[in-house]
């Protein structure tokens, strides 16, 4: 069986790690750099950087912040933010990471998704997706980008069997509702997209218990599950939770 893997993020503004609660009234929680030693000592799966500015401020990816981060862990390394050509996805992957996530600039850009999984390979390429519930949506789900800031006229399952189409590895899936709330995260949302693509998909927003990180990855069908508060706050540890998945009989790698 495979197992499910355990992924944390680090949302980073302005050089520094930022948690906030549905995308809003951010503060600073530390260094990236050595937030991304910590995890990775304490054995996460994989690592995920979200320049959370980057396409709202019209800038591209801070390489040199990038590069110290990958320094610090050996494993899958995912990017986001302000990635929007494919000299972008390229000095990104130079930088250290493995794939890039393309969210805002997916949207405006849909061709990206097909030239960099042409070119670097459909594993490097994760789509980001931001939805929020809207019951005018064919799936009663809405497309955000921008950091949650700006609505889509895209619906979530829609959109994420074309960016599958388009070339998309992996999806990473952020609820917007549940993001930072520590609740538990959007089980009817992740279910189905993960029913609707043929690729993995990450599970996003609202991690806040391990039982929550268990009904994701059961019931939700989520491949794994990307988690912040629960161990930025320090409540838990990456070990203490893929304990706890295991003795609940979640496959994990120990």
């Amino acid at each position: 069986m495979l197992k499910k893997r355990i992924i944390v993020c680090l949302d980073v503004k302005d050089g520094r790690t930022t948690k906030g609660v549905k995308f809003q009234n951010n503060i600073d929680i530390g260094d990236p750099v050595e937030m991304a030693a910590e995890y990775y000592r304490q054995g996460v799966d994989e690592l995920v950087f979200y320049d959370i500015m980057a396409s709202a401020r019209g800038r591209g990816p801070i390489l040199d912040l990038i590069a110290r981060v990958a320094s610090q862990v050996f494993i899958p390394f995912c990017v986001g933010g302000g990635i929007g050509t494919l000299d972008d996805i390229r000095s990104t992957i130079l930088a250290g990471a493995e794939k890039v996530s393309l969210n805002s600039q997916a949207v405006k850009h849909p061709e990206l998704i097909t030239q960099g999984a042409r070119v670097f390979g459909n594993q490097c390429i994760v789509l980001g997706m931001d939805a929020a519930k809207d019951n005018t949506m064919p799936s009663g789900y809405r497309v955000y980008i921008n950091g949650g800031r700006l609505a889509t006229e895209l619906d979530a399952r829609e959109w994420a069997q074309k960016a599958v189409q388009l070339g998309a590895g992996e999806i990473v899936l952020n609820s917007i509702d549940a993001d930072g709330t520590r609740n538990g995260y959007e089980i009817n949302l992740t279910k189905m997209i993960s029913e609707a693509v043929e690729v993995p998909v990450i599970a996003s927003g609202g991690g806040g218990t391990v039982k929550h990180l268990e009904e994701v990855l059961t019931r939700g069908k989520a491949d794994a599950a990307l988690i912040a508060s629960m161990v930025h706050s320090g409540d838990y540890t990456i070990q203490s939770i893929k304990k706890e998945l295991d003795e609940c009989d979640v496959p994990v790698r120990l």
